[in-house]
């Protein structure tokens, strides 16, 4: 598959080549040369919920169906990620379900995603390989939540560097308050519970009653129990299933059992920025210690996709930075949130403190960018052209009007200039997803934002206060 350069080169990343314009470049060969045939995909996920994606491949005969692999293997992972699923249902040439099926065995090329979407899921991950008329019907789910602002209320928003937490009284905000963590390297259940603890009662003690706890925490949760989640990988599995699966029941109850609800922080991102701009269409996108992503529909609902972008490939340079958790290269978590921030701040030369926490590491970038430093300048012009021809290739999987850019890296002046870059991506190269409105949401909000929209997440009427 070709992997064209980027029109508008990030300065300090000039190798990167984006997936939004190798995809519409395959697309477009495939079109002209007249040999495409359909492919069509199914993911199911939970309950027999199923997401369907049609597209076009070159035919088994044609000279170039050698490119299909690639694009295919890009899309599907990307697909896994953003939708979900625990079973790939593959309707097309009988090469390309081959390939698949091998590739994501176990020792496969995507055995981590099998066996992630397979935890998730609790299911055992398959692929079939079907003819195109046997593929499944899209069966897709949607569900309102959040937006309950009336009574007194604690948000919570557990990031991978620090937690936020706010307390609201109908809807006015009396508290909130941001501190450190280092969660991924804890072993003991025992910090975790702690800190959240810890944010509970900071927030407590500035409502005259708890009528309502909401979560949002990056991972995924079923009925308030963690599922997956990077913040606790360094959970021993045994201490994980007794621990960490019931933490925030534990937390719930502890806290006098008001109503509670968790929800994945992509979707509270998304719920956050709905709630403020008063719209839908809507991709919220976290750039924090990680990249977290939620999708409002044209309906204001949250749609149950997994919507876990910081593991979709959307730089596909050969030498792309590796995620050192998936072991998968080119993807958000490398890019779009602290890490890249730092990364590129070290090709711009800016010292840093290496011992520091990426969060100190940010603020150090972000004084550079205070005092008017070029090459702190040249490190958000780069993030900015990330993130435009990233929203060009979420574009193809979403229906977008709007996307609001949340998180510690755009506070400060380095957030225009993300936004501008961005827009300007989309201009230049992207004409046609021009319209796709990029926001930045206030000072304020950026940061604590989200633990808002988190304590709007439940309904107020069942259980004490």
């Amino acid at each position: 598959m070709q992997l064209p350069k980027a029109q508008l080169a990030p300065p300090l990343d000039p190798d990167f080549r984006p997936a939004a314009s190798a995809f519409r470049t395959f697309r477009a060969q495939v079109k002209a040369s007249g040999q495409g045939v359909p492919l069509v995909l199914a993911l199911e996920r939970g309950g027999g919920v199923i997401t369907r994606y049609e597209t076009e491949v070159f035919a088994t005969e044609a000279a170039e169906a050698s490119a299909n692999l690639r694009y295919v293997a890009e899309l599907v992972k990307t697909l896994l990620w953003a939708r979900g699923g625990w079973r790939v249902v593959v309707g097309g040439p009988a090469q390309i379900g081959a390939y698949l099926t091998q590739a994501y065995a176990p020792g496969g090329e995507y055995a981590f995603d099998a066996e992630f979407m397979g935890g998730v899921y609790e299911k055992s991950f398959q692929v079939e390989t079907v003819s195109v008329d046997q593929v499944p019907a899209a069966n897709e789910k949607t569900v309102s939540v959040g937006r309950h602002l009336e009574g007194n209320r604690i948000g919570f928003d557990a990031g991978a560097s620090d937690y936020k937490v706010a307390a609201v009284v109908d809807g006015e905000v009396t508290f909130s308050e941001e501190y450190p963590w280092d969660p991924k390297v804890q072993s003991d259940p025992q910090y975790h519970y702690d800190h959240v603890m810890h944010a509970m009662r900071e927030a407590a003690k500035h409502l005259p009653t708890i009528d309502a706890i909401g979560v949002s925490s990056a991972g995924v949760y079923i009925n308030n129990r963690v599922a997956v989640a990077s913040l606790f990988r360094g959970i021993p599995k045994d201490a994980f299933d007794e621990k960490i699966r019931p933490l925030f029941l534990r937390v719930q109850e502890d806290m006098g059992e008001a109503p509670m609800e968790v929800a994945n922080d992509g979707d509270v991102a998304a719920l956050a920025g709905a709630m403020s701009l008063e719209t839908t269409r809507l991709l919220g996108v976290a750039f924090g210690s990680s990249e977290a992503a939620g999708y409002v529909d044209a309906d204001g609902n949250i749609t149950g996709w997994l919507n876990e972008l910081a593991f979709v490939p959307f730089d596909l340079a050969p030498g792309a930075a590796v995620d050192e958790w998936s072991n998968y290269p080119g993807v958000g978590a490398q890019y779009l949130c602290q890490t890249g921030v730092v990364r590129m701040a070290d090709r711009a030369g800016i010292p840093l403190d290496k011992n520091a926490h990426l969060a100190e590491q940010l603020k150090t970038v972000q004084e550079f960018m205070a005092q008017g430093d070029e090459r702190a300048k040249q490190v958000y012009v780069t993030v900015g052209r990330w993130v435009g021809y990233a929203v060009a290739y979420y574009a193809q999987f979403y229906d977008l009007a709007h996307v609001l850019m949340m998180g510690r890296v755009t506070t400060g002046e380095g957030g225009d200039i993300v936004l501008a870059e961005a827009q300007e991506v989309l201009k230049q190269e992207f004409p046609e997803l021009a319209g796709i409105e990029l926001h930045l949401p206030g000072e304020k909000e950026r940061r604590v934002g989200q633990a808002i929209a988190a304590a709007s997440l439940p309904a107020v009427g069942k259980g004490k206060s």
